[in-house]
Formats: structure tokens, C-alpha cells, sequence
């Protein structure tokens, strides 16, 4: 009776820890792949624009060189674009097609110049003065924190994310910014592809180099 009995008790232990141990090796690669945080193709994880936000914030002086596509009912073209930001003043090199040859846009203290083979002008807004020179204007004076992926202090938006807590849409001043790619720069991660749209007028801005300049100016 007992020679029956042990054997039997044996196979029931042995099956009881075999099991625990499938269950204990379960839980733990459950827990492995819940502690790693959810990354995309290019490298970027949940959780970095939240740490990143005020560094992204504080970087207020940078050259970005890059190129807008401009989309209208009436035409499709683009232009270079080298964009040089400071706190207190920027210079923005438009060249190209629908640049129409070389302009200087300038901006220091709340005045406003642009500079191409016709003459230096001065109006208001940067807004302005583009569109009574060039007949187009970007949205100049909200940019500098739009290609940032940040909104404007300056009035009231809308903003959604993306699965890893990434700005994905801006909406703010009549404009929709869809923000389509991102590289690391100066270890931080900042706009790389970006498209601003207002009514039938259709922008897209990508952004070659991101550089961060001398503050002095």
C-alpha cells in the first residue's frame, strides 16, 4: 500500500513545482515588458517630452535651416529657408521660388524689416510685411515656439499627443500644425517634419538642421 502511495505523492509535488515555476517565469517577463517603456521606429519613448518640456522651453536661441513647401489654390512651390532665433531678435534667409530670388526678414524689439533687391521695407508685423512684399506670409511671430512643438503664450489652443505623450496636433491663431517627425537634437527631441495649416493655405516645413547658437547677438 505504501509502495503505491509515495510514488504517486512524488509525481504530484514534482507537477505542483513545475507549474509554480511556468507561472513564476510568466509573471516575470510580464513584469520585464511592462517596465519597458513604449518606444517608436526612430528611437523616441514614452515619457521624454515630459522630462524634456522646460529644455525645450529654455532653448530660445538657434539657427534652423530647412525648407517650407507652400500649397494654394493657385500654386505649389517652395523655398530655402535659414533661420537664425534669439529672445530679442531673429533674421530669416528666404530664397528660392516662392521667396522670388533672395529676402532678409528681420525682426528686433518690435521692429520689422525685409531686404531684397528691390529695397529694405518695414511694416507692423513680420505677417504683414511678407504679404504686402511677397504675397504670401508665414506665421512668423508664433513660429519660434510652433517648430519647437510648443504652443504660444499668447492665446488660447488646442493640443493633442501622441501614444508616447508627443505633441501630434496644435491648434492655435486660426492655424492646425501637424507634427509628422521628430529628431534628437542637442538631447532633446524637436520638430523635424511639420505641417501648418490655414484655410486653403497649406505649409510644410522640414527642418534639415536644428543648431543652437550664441545668445550673444
Amino acid at each position: 500500500m505504501w509502495t503505491t502511495l509515495l510514488p504517486t505523492k512524488r509525481l504530484t509535488l514534482s507537477s505542483r513545482t513545475l507549474r509554480l515555476w511556468v507561472v513564476g517565469t510568466a509573471l516575470l517577463a510580464l513584469a520585464g515588458c511592462a517596465s519597458q517603456a513604449p518606444i517608436d521606429e526612430g528611437g523616441r519613448q514614452a515619457g521624454q517630452w515630459e522630462r524634456q518640456q522646460a529644455d525645450v522651453e529654455a532653448f530660445d536661441t538657434w539657427t534652423l535651416v530647412g525648407k517650407a513647401g507652400l500649397r494654394t489654390p493657385q500654386e505649389n512651390t517652395s523655398a530655402n529657408l535659414d533661420w537664425n532665433q534669439h529672445p530679442h531678435y531673429f533674421r530669416m534667409l528666404i530664397s528660392g521660388p516662392f521667396g522670388g530670388g533672395r529676402n532678409v526678414l528681420e525682426g528686433r524689439e518690435g521692429r520689422f524689416s525685409l531686404t531684397n533687391s528691390d529695397g529694405r521695407f518695414e511694416a507692423e508685423t513680420p505677417e504683414a510685411l511678407m504679404e504686402e512684399q511677397l504675397g504670401w506670409a508665414l506665421p512668423v511671430s508664433a513660429m519660434p515656439d510652433w517648430v519647437r512643438g510648443l504652443p504660444g503664450d499668447h492665446a488660447s489652443y488646442h493640443l493633442e499627443t501622441d501614444e508616447l505623450g508627443f505633441p501630434s496636433f496644435l491648434q492655435q491663431d486660426g492655424w492646425d500644425i501637424d507634427y509628422r517627425d521628430w529628431e534628437q537634437v542637442e538631447g532633446m527631441w524637436l520638430p523635424r517634419r511639420l505641417v501648418m495649416t490655414y484655410g486653403d493655405v497649406r505649409i510644410t516645413l522640414v527642418v534639415n538642421q536644428w543648431q543652437a547658437s550664441n545668445r550673444d547677438s
